[in-house]
């Protein structure tokens, strides 16, 4: 059997390059085992590594070996239960490679592969492919970063900064114009004295003065220096102002009386997940937090997540705040605003229509994306349905999901974010 062994240097995190080698591999497993850990984890834990196990089937490496051929002799133990032509019973029992209830005393198998991946590890697959919907308005006012970009040359600069092949460029200019017109008479004087020894050899007094004038041209060559500093040349480095897309997401969530513990539990951990991936994937990104019952306040982000206020419900109440706060706030020809909400679908019975009326001619249009989750095993409430009529004038930037238990969070998530195709 031959064996290929890899001896290509990998540097100095030789180790890392295998890691990341093995995690693309089995990217599939690692995917579904990290989709199982957010569906069953509390919301304290919900960002931890994870303990990933593989298959042994797959888990096989690929090998070379010699195929059967050629021409072979040999001589096989006969037996003395069976014939040419004999059919051979089918073993008792199962047989056949089924495994039975009874321990044997014979055979092999190999345990699945466990592995542990890190909790940066985990966050990379549990918000991959994922992104926020038509992230396109772009500002420079307040940005704070700059990439450097080359300007072209200059002819001061840091000394790190040279640029040599420019240097030498200007020095060659400089001494063939500073010795142009010394060059040229080097050059017919060296003829003439080459003519003038061999039509006039007794001339030596002429052949002295050439002489003498050839070695004058020839030190005033030699006096202009090779490098002088006016010919240095810099690459000119330049901060360029980076425009960064500014966004803002709202978070709406449903603290009334109908909304139980359990429904609570959810709409924080559907949060948690959202916040977790903005921070992970965008630098500037503000988050305001809203909580609502009959009336609707900003919060920070430990009174959102752990306040146990509750009331009746008026979810245009919250509407109306989020609405408040962007004409304050967030010019919708500077930022790109986002909201989810969140809230298991009861709501006042004259209060949907109006959500529906505000989404419609107030918010959705300065908005890039709006979704909504409602959080109930129950069949859709009133608000579901009136946010449907929403989805049919704003279909590119208004979602709706439904999630019944911890299990559906996650998928619900991937859909409402997954990356888009350009068009």
């Amino acid at each position: 059997m031959s064996y290929v062994i890899d001896r290509r240097l990998n540097g100095k995190n030789k180790s890392t390059v295998n890691r990341q080698r093995f995690l693309r591999r089995y990217k599939t497993h690692i995917k579904k085992a990290v989709e199982e850990a957010v569906g069953r984890r509390s919301i304290t834990d919900i960002a931890g590594g994870e303990q990933i196990s593989i298959p042994g089937r797959d888990i096989d490496e690929p090998i070379f070996h010699h195929g059967q051929g050629g021409r072979k002799t040999g001589v096989h133990p006969g037996n003395r239960d069976f014939s040419t032509g004999d059919r051979i019973p089918r073993p008792d029992g199962g047989g056949g490679g089924q495994g039975g209830s009874q321990a044997g005393d014979s055979g092999e198998g190999m345990d699945e592969f466990v592995f542990q991946i890190t909790q940066d590890e985990f966050l990379d697959f549990m918000f991959e492919d994922l992104a926020l919907p038509n992230l396109v308005k772009r500002h420079l006012t307040g940005t704070d970063t700059f990439k450097p970009v080359r300007a072209g040359i200059s002819q001061q600069g840091n000394p790190s900064r040279i640029n040599i092949v420019r240097s030498m460029r200007a020095s060659h200019a400089r001494r063939i114009a500073l010795s142009g017109s010394s060059r040229r008479r080097l050059r017919e004087a060296t003829k003439e004295l080459e003519l003038l020894r061999q039509q006039q050899p007794d001339n030596l007094i002429d052949q002295k003065a050439l002489q003498d004038e050839i070695d004058a041209l020839q030190k005033r060559i030699d006096r202009i220096p090779f490098l002088d500093t006016f010919d240095l040349r810099y690459n000119l480095i330049t901060k360029q102002p980076n425009p960064s897309s500014k966004a803002v997401m709202f978070c709406l969530m449903d603290v009334s009386g109908s909304m139980t513990q359990a429904t609570k539990d959810l709409a924080k951990r559907f949060y948690i997940l959202l916040y977790m991936f903005l921070r992970r994937n965008y630098e500037r990104i503000e988050v305001v937090f809203i909580r609502h019952h009959t009336s609707a306040k900003e919060v920070d982000e430990e009174e959102f997540f752990y306040s146990r206020e509750t009331g009746g419900t008026i979810v245009s109440s919250a509407l109306r705040l989020m609405q408040q706060i962007v004409d304050e706030r967030y010019a919708p020809g500077e930022w790109n605003i986002y909201c989810a909400q969140a809230s298991d679908g009861d709501n006042w019975n004259d209060d949907s229509p109006i959500c529906r009326e505000l989404l419609l001619k107030q918010i959705m249009p300065a908005m890039q994306y709006y979704c909504y989750v409602e959080i109930t095993p129950r069949e859709h409430q009133a608000l579901w349905y009136e946010y449907e009529q929403v989805t049919e004038m704003f279909s590119d930037s208004f979602a709706q999901q439904q999630i019944v238990d911890a299990g559906d969070i996650y998928p619900v998530f991937r859909k409402l974010f997954q990356k888009r195709m350009a068009t």
